[in-house]
């Protein structure tokens, strides 16, 4: 077989797989997440199963991961619920407070820089938040549809677990018999990348989830601390939405800040929340990512959110859990592409075929952090 043919079957294949994901996308839900789960599990697995076997070693593993997961549940959920049911009912008077609060300060730089009109620009910041609002309930109505169209809350629940110990039983030999079905010719170079994509997706999955729970739970711990109200609900989603870059530390700042000014006398707490913050990335950027999540992972923040922005409007939370193992996948063959470019006669040259490849300036993974 030419390699035309190889390349032409190869995409015919990768074709087919993107139809049939998105025709199927009403049911894969459960099995993605069974899949996601299973690959953060294995390495666990693999520990345990130098003292007992692989059966006894994933049943293991899934009880403890099950049982950290149910218990978090019930001990948080109740006061999560709680807090995020009161900081709903008190934004009316969180705003109003912020009103009565700011308005002479935002007088004096009226006077000096020419302002509009406070009740101007509250009109335009109900309308701006109004039309805001309406996108992120959309958006998130949208995510809640699909989610319900892949598979509803019952199937994720149950079926999930039953995924999750059947591949996590059964890993390494799925990994054995995709090499077996590898194109002989090129088995070499796709094991190869298959390896730089493990070792990606593994250093910012792996590693992103452990920096998450870790930045929660001292986010939400500090701020509790400090007397937040809401400071449950706001340290939370800021160290959990750590993973996408920027948003986490920025939104849950932003926010924080905001009732630090409304609900406290003076700057102490304003000051305290900056300073919680403050060392929550110091921490996060100096200590946790390059322990954790390494310094070769090649993932830019910026695809890192194009990647799960458009999978999630493509595909719902079906894309969403989908979007960083395409991304590291397709950064990685990019990689790989523009290696062999850089060696190739269409780069050097028909005359140059075998002359030394130039470094990879400005592609090497260190670039992109």
């Amino acid at each position: 077989m030419t390699a035309a043919r190889q390349l032409r079957f190869w995409l015919i294949g990768l074709l087919v797989a993107l139809i049939a994901i998105y025709l199927l996308r009403a049911i894969l839900l459960p099995f993605v997440a069974g899949m996601a789960i299973a690959y953060f599990l294995d390495p666990a697995c693999d520990r345990l199963e130098k003292w007992m076997s692989r059966t006894w070693a994933t049943t293991v593993v899934t009880l403890i991961f099950a049982i950290v997961l149910v218990l978090g549940f019930v001990l948080i959920a109740p006061l999560l619920l709680d807090q995020l049911t009161q900081f709903v009912q008190a934004l009316p008077d969180l705003f109003n407070r912020a009103h009565t609060k700011l308005l002479p300060y935002y007088a004096s730089l009226q006077q000096r820089f020419g302002l509009p009109d406070l009740t101007d620009l509250g009109d335009l910041a109900r309308s701006r938040m109004g039309s805001g609002l309406n996108w992120i309930l959309g958006t998130l109505l949208n995510v809640a549809q699909g989610s319900m169209a892949l598979a509803n809350l019952l199937s994720l629940i149950f079926i999930t677990p039953v995924v999750t110990f059947y591949l996590l039983r059964d890993w390494d030999k799925i990994v054995a018999k995709i090499d077996v079905l590898l194109p002989r010719q090129h088995a070499t170079v796709i094991r190869a990348q298959g390896r730089e994509i493990d070792t990606t997706l593994a250093g910012f999955a792996r590693g992103q989830a452990t920096v998450c729970i870790i930045l929660a739970t001292y986010y939400a711990t500090a701020l509790m601390i400090a007397g937040l109200p809401f400071g449950l609900v706001v340290g939370l989603v800021a160290g959990l939405l750590t993973f996408i870059p920027y948003l986490g530390a920025i939104g849950g700042f932003v926010i924080a800040i905001a009732i630090a000014l409304v609900n406290f006398d003076g700057w102490s707490g304003p000051i305290a929340v900056a300073a919680i913050f403050g060392v929550g990335q110091v921490v996060e950027g100096n200590v946790l990512t390059p322990k954790l999540v390494g310094d070769r992972v090649g993932l830019h923040p910026v695809w890192v959110i194009f990647a799960l922005l458009a999978g999630g409007t493509l595909f719902g939370f079906l894309g969403l859990l989908l979007a960083v193992p395409v991304a590291a996948g397709f950064g990685v063959l990019v990689r790989f592409a523009l290696s062999r470019y850089l060696v190739s006669p269409f780069y050097l040259g028909p005359s140059s075929a075998t002359r030394a490849a130039p470094p990879l300036v400005g592609f090497d993974q260190h670039e992109n952090q």
